[in-house]
């Protein structure tokens, strides 16, 4: 039988649940995602935005004769680019983006932490893995496949995945969609796919709806680790995509130790504290007791499945 899965168009905003934590918990529960509109000031996405853009900038891969913001791109100056494990540029630009401190410390703004103490009603750590999508219309640009995030973070199931639009991101600009309520199906197997992560979910018939949205900047998307979710065409080929993932977890459950390092290992910590001023945001996670479990290889090497 063919998957033909349904699709919606608009997340319901739960913003209003912040003020009523137990229908916030019980939708997250029953959906396996949550909508905020316009949680982060625009001011504060648009400092991030910048950063980014001005790393791209730096490489050369911009259109000098459009405004920075515009997020053209030089179709010229990116004939040679390969996307480097997804990331949408290459390992040097990643490199550093991943030393700005601002990129580093956006998973601390008020407004998402006081979201996952809410959701968690405890203490919450932030992963100090933070990964960044800039996503630069090239030869080697693949979308992201349809995934679940614990196939590659694995500790406690209740991680939950903070997706930031760093702009606007229009559904044909290739922005993230979710299989509504798929985090109920439990872990599923995995096959070898190109995009970011490299593995991509096998999925049989099942009876859910997808559920796209057109973002805006300073609205925030979060699911929970199980959750199926991938990214939508990237219909413009002249327009860098932007967007984050931040990860939240209750600080007393247990964390893998890969999650404690950087994304992909593009640098050590020395090397990304190395300019900033002294704060105690680095090494944070130091001063958490929050325990580490082991790193399951079988969720990655079980990669086929046959659907009847």
């Amino acid at each position: 039988m063919t998957y033909t899965p349904a699709t919606i168009v608009g997340f319901r905003d739960s913003t209003p649940l912040l003020a009523d934590p137990i229908a916030l918990r019980a939708r997250a529960a029953k959906d396996g995602y949550l909508f905020f509109k316009q949680l982060v000031p625009k001011a504060d996405v648009q400092r991030l935005r910048d950063v980014m853009l001005g790393t791209i900038e730096a490489h050369g891969w911009l259109d000098t004769r459009y405004d920075r913001d515009a997020a053209r791109v030089d179709a010229d100056a990116v004939t040679d680019l390969e996307s480097w494990g997804g990331t949408g540029v290459d390992e040097a630009a990643y490199r550093d983006l991943q030393k700005q401190q601002l990129f580093q410390q956006f998973q601390h703004h008020p407004q998402l932490m006081s979201l996952y103490e809410i959701l968690f009603g405890e203490r919450v750590l932030p992963h100090p893995r933070t990964i960044a999508r800039m996503m630069v219309p090239c030869p080697s640009f693949r979308p992201t496949p349809m995934h679940q995030d614990y196939i590659h973070i694995q500790g406690t199931r209740d991680v939950w995945t903070c997706w930031v639009p760093v702009g606007d991101v229009p559904r044909t600009l290739g922005g993230l969609t979710v299989l509504h309520g798929s985090h109920t199906l439990g872990i599923l197997t995995v096959r070898a796919a190109e995009g970011a992560g490299n593995l991509e979910t096998n999925l049989c018939d099942v009876d859910l709806p997808w559920v796209e949205h057109d973002y805006e900047m300073g609205d925030i998307l979060t699911f929970n680790s199980c959750l199926l979710h991938k990214s939508l065409p990237h219909q413009h080929s002249d327009t860098v995509r932007l967007s984050c993932d931040f990860r939240f977890q209750p600080a007393a459950d247990h964390i893998e130790a890969k999650s404690l390092v950087p994304h992909m290992k593009v640098a050590e910590w020395d090397e990304i504290y190395a300019d900033w001023p002294e704060t105690p945001l680095k090494y944070y996670w130091r001063n958490l007791d929050t325990p580490l479990s082991p790193w399951d290889e079988s969720l990655h090497w079980q990669k086929e499945r046959i659907c009847n």
